[in-house]
């Protein structure tokens, strides 16, 4: 048996793609040595077809046996190949016969002379057929791991020292199975996460469409034609609107317009995430930088690079991170706690609020800066009660989902439901209703739809309630009211004294009255 032929099969093996590829290169490298009549692997397995082995009754164990994986040899006569897997001895269970005791004690086997004796021969005529007159078996392991067995029949004597060999090529040959497998299963679960991942998008895509930008009214066309605008470009978008506006959704539709769409959207809700864990839930952190933390983590920023960074509820950042932020927002870099390694990120930020962030800025709780930075764009979504005319869309959207998710029969909503609901003045907006639908129907019971709203009565005029003042007449009084808020703040709209702090209503609500009723602000 010649060393250095072996050295070249255990590297042409570690050349290969693929276990089959690997096996087949080591049985038939094997197999090419002279008077090697036949070259075999056996991999330990779990036991798969018990009720028909041949060696069922030998079995101690039917969890797992050697299966036969590789095989490489011919006949004396060279007419026939041995390179099937699926004969007679295409398992073997551990502990029975040479090559299972091989498998189960992980000591190797070598019978010099087949004259000897017949006993350790399980095909004795075949063996005489074809001049079989030595046998070496090795077991494969890897870290201390039995995982299979070598075996080759030998027309010749096998001497100790090509004994020896085998061991050591047996050595190389298991650790190359082991890595192969490793390979193969990293490819797989890659395979997996990919097809999970690429699932997982269409589930987010199917749950988001539950609530999806759904409707024909002016309100949501202008925001949607401001989402076309700014999606292609990498400007930082701050998304303001008040509580179940869609916010969310918005900004998925930016990222998915963007170029950034094949890599992911990740989203951190600022408003959830405790104030001594901002800084390594955005940037992470080593092993050992504060007690607790166990190991590495990678921080959201890492996570998000190349793609998209939304920032939930962002005014709820605090104080001192703030800084952090636009530090990364400037430069494109951050470090890790207990790092001091920079680390370069490419990452577009979407924020979103329902607050009035430049009132914070006025009280000193909010960057000035980093609201510049992160209000390159802003925009507004409209409340459903500036948007009626989508209130009855999205119901039917809702309702046909509700069935689907919900697998009760189909109802229809009526005129009286329709009527219902647009008379209502949605505090939680879309995902008021959606969640008003969602409850109808389950306790529909595939009856009647009976939606529950609790009608808040129209707004009347303290003086005489059968008065119903003229829409001219409202228009009038809020511009008033209005102009006399700017004369008595000096046409300041925002922060602490201004105009809509004066007015008790939102900064965003009062500009959106002042534009659509033709005041312009002067100072």
């Amino acid at each position: 048996m010649d060393f250095e032929t072996l050295q070249v099969v255990v590297l042409d093996a570690g050349r290969q793609r693929s276990l089959d590829g690997v096996l087949q290169t080591i049985v038939t490298g094997l197999a090419s040595q002279k008077d090697l009549a036949l070259a075999r692997i056996w991999l330990i397995a779990p036991g798969d077809i018990c009720d028909e082995c041949r060696m069922r009754e030998e079995c101690p164990d039917q969890r797992q046996c050697l299966h036969l994986a590789a095989s490489n040899g011919a006949s004396l006569d060279g007419n026939v190949r041995w390179s099937g897997t699926d004969g007679q001895f295409r398992r073997f269970p551990l502990g029975t016969r040479k090559v299972g005791c091989i498998g189960a004690t992980g000591e190797p086997v070598l019978i010099e002379n087949a004259t000897s004796g017949e006993k350790w021969l399980a095909d004795p005529e075949w063996a005489s057929r074809e001049g079989i007159a030595a046998f070496a078996g090795h077991p494969l392991v890897f870290n201390d791991e039995t995982i299979g067995v070598l075996g080759v029949f030998s027309r010749g004597r096998i001497e100790e020292r090509d004994s020896l060999w085998l061991w050591m090529f047996a050595d190389h040959a298991a650790a190359t199975i082991a890595n192969i497998r490793a390979y193969e299963e990293i490819d797989r679960l890659r395979s997996q996460l990919h097809v999970e991942n690429a699932y997982l998008r269409e589930e987010v895509k199917d749950a988001l469409a539950f609530g999806d930008l759904i409707g024909e009214s002016p309100a949501l066309k202008k925001t949607l034609q401001q989402v076309e605008l700014v999606a292609p470009t990498d400007a930082n978008v701050l998304i303001q609107g008040e509580s179940g506006t869609g916010k969310e959704l918005i900004a998925r539709s930016i990222h998915e317009r963007s170029r950034r769409h094949d890599r992911p959207m990740i989203k951190v809700n600022c408003a959830s995430i405790p104030r001594e864990l901002f800084e390594s839930e955005f940037f992470g952190h080593v092993k050992g930088a504060f007690t607790g933390a166990l190991k590495n983590r990678v921080g959201r920023f890492q996570l998000a690079d190349g793609g998209t960074l939304f920032l939930d509820e962002i005014g709820e950042i605090p104080l001192e991170l703030q800084s952090k932020l636009l530090r990364v927002l400037q430069e494109g870099e951050f470090e890790r706690v207990g790092d001091d390694t920079s680390r370069k990120v490419d990452v577009r930020i979407i924020s979103a609020t329902n607050k009035d962030l430049l009132q914070h800025v006025g009280e000193g709780r909010f960057r000035q800066d980093l609201y510049y930075r992160l209000s390159v764009f802003p925009l507004e979504v409209p409340p459903l009660r500036e948007r009626p005319e989508d209130i009855q869309p999205l119901a039917m959207h809702f309702v046909q989902a509700s069935f689907r998710k919900l697998g009760v029969p189909p109802l229809k909503l009526t005129h009286d439901h329709i009527a219902e609901l647009t008379e209502y003045d949605w505090p939680g907006n879309v995902r008021e209703l959606q969640h008003v639908i969602e409850r109808a129907v389950i306790m529909s019971r595939g009856e009647s739809l009976t939606l529950g709203l609790a009608r808040k009565p129209k707004a009347r005029s303290p003086r005489d309630d059968s008065t119903v003042v003229p829409l001219s007449d409202i228009k009038r009084k809020a511009r008033d009211s209005i102009l006399a808020a700017l004369k008595e703040t000096k046409g300041r709209v925002y922060g602490p004294g201004g105009a809509a702090s004066l007015l008790g209503v939102k900064p965003t609500t009062l500009a959106s009255k002042m534009k659509s009723l033709g005041i312009e602000r002067h100072r």
